[in-house]
């Protein structure tokens, strides 16, 4: 099998095509973040315009890379949710029009199911049953995932996500959007132990995740006096520190409870070098392994939703002639794949 597949959930226009057996043979990416940094943060109005005007010259251009004519391939995955309604659609209509016009199936893929299959695309992939921690700017997650379509929540964030909590850190900063990337790298010039803030839930039994209270210390240590570059650096270092041994913690946590010894780390957060190096050292003292998309994969991507789609649609699960667009869809509610 040989499919197209189109990510339009949020900031990224994306294409790529996978093969079965050659494996990824092409992925293009487009982001917008030049479009939204005036306004400090994504305008879903725009975003979903701007995604009708990349994703076919994208769509295009992965087929040209790949040198897939429209009759090779066996079908179209596209990310159906969640994410921004108007920008999903963008990429969900284009998906269905080709499909109807080539007469191959199309399926709608759930975008957190993309992440949690990124690390497939490397040569060393995880094995089955790992626990999955996935971290983005929407979710910080636990999943144990069984298998692919069998994925069980162990806990989730309360309140913000941890790419949530670095992003509003960075806007407290002063920094320009999108902040969790400038705030990990003046946080290298920040000053070891200059700053402390909690690690929330730590002291508690659970799998569950709080960062609001973590925002709220760094709002008062951003307002205690001025902000001078080095005092910048020093806030920027300590709330990374805090966020990846709170992630790294509970991952660990995870893995005892489950009694598994792999550990897939996904979404953007996980680009991270501090959080990297941090679970990658822990789970090595205790025996366990860390698996990790290349960096260009942590981020929203279509290559991770062709994984998705190629799967879902050898299973024979298919949308049919509809237009799938969720902007909220809980992945307990994922049809299992058939046996």
């Amino acid at each position: 099998m040989r499919v197209l597949a189109i990510e339009s959930s949020c900031d990224e226009s994306a294409a790529a095509v996978l093969d079965a057996e050659a494996g990824l043979l092409s992925h293009e990416l487009y982001s917008q973040a030049e479009l939204h940094r005036a306004y400090g943060g994504v305008v879903p109005e725009l975003a979903s315009r701007d995604h009708v005007r990349r994703l076919l010259p994208l769509v295009k251009a992965a087929l040209a890379r790949s040198a897939t004519p429209p009759e090779a391939l066996s079908g179209i995955a596209y990310t159906a949710g969640p994410g921004l309604i108007g920008a999903l659609l963008t990429g969900a209509s284009l998906a269905a029009s080709l499909a109807y016009a080539w007469r191959i199936p199309a399926t709608g893929v759930h975008h957190l199911e993309g992440h949690l299959l990124a690390p497939l695309l490397e040569s060393d992939p995880p094995p089955f049953p790992h626990v999955a921690l996935l971290v983005s700017g929407g979710h910080t997650m636990l999943i144990e995932v069984a298998a692919i379509g069998d994925y069980r929540l162990l806990g989730e964030t309360r309140d913000d996500a941890a790419g949530e909590a670095f992003d509003k850190t960075a806007k407290l900063l002063g920094l320009p959007y999108p902040g969790g990337p400038q705030l990990a790298e003046i946080a290298r010039r920040g000053t070891p132990g200059a700053y402390h803030f909690p690690r929330p839930m730590l002291d508690r039994a659970g799998l569950e995740f709080s960062f609001s209270g973590l925002k709220t210390a760094v709002l008062h240590a951003v307002r205690a006096a001025p902000l001078t570059e080095q005092r910048r650096a020093d806030i920027a270092r300590a709330v990374e520190e805090a966020i990846a041994g709170t992630l790294t913690a509970k991952a660990l946590r995870a893995l005892d409870y489950t009694g598994l010894s792999a550990l897939v780390v996904s979404g953007g957060v996980g680009a991270n070098r501090t959080l990297r190096e941090q679970l990658t050292a822990a789970a090595r003292a205790r025996g366990a392994r860390v698996y990790y998309p290349r960096i260009e994969f942590c981020t929203d991507n279509a290559a991770m939703i062709a994984v998705a789609g190629l799967a879902r649609l050898r299973a024979g699960q298919h949308a049919g002639l509809a237009i799938e667009a969720r902007a909220q869809w809980p992945l307990a509610s994922l049809p299992p794949l058939a046996a």
